[in-house]
């Protein structure tokens, strides 16, 4: 997912996929707790896009104030 996309979607959307990436993320690290996850650097692209998304949900909420 590119910012580009990120920075297009409505609040109600950044909200419900940062909690699809959060549950991803917990599944991924139960993955890797139990040797059943191929690439561990899923988790890091997963964190970084929690990230994007909560960056851009944070604008947002900024720019709704001012």
């Amino acid at each position: 997912m590119n910012i580009k996309e990120i920075r297009e979607m409505s609040i109600s959307e950044l909200q419900k996929n940062v909690a699809e990436q959060k549950e991803a993320l917990f599944n991924l690290r139960f993955q890797h707790s139990i040797n059943q996850l191929d690439n561990p650097m899923k988790i890091v692209e997963t964190k970084k896009t929690i990230a994007r998304l909560l960056s851009v949900l944070r604008e947002k909420e900024l720019a709704e104030k001012a």
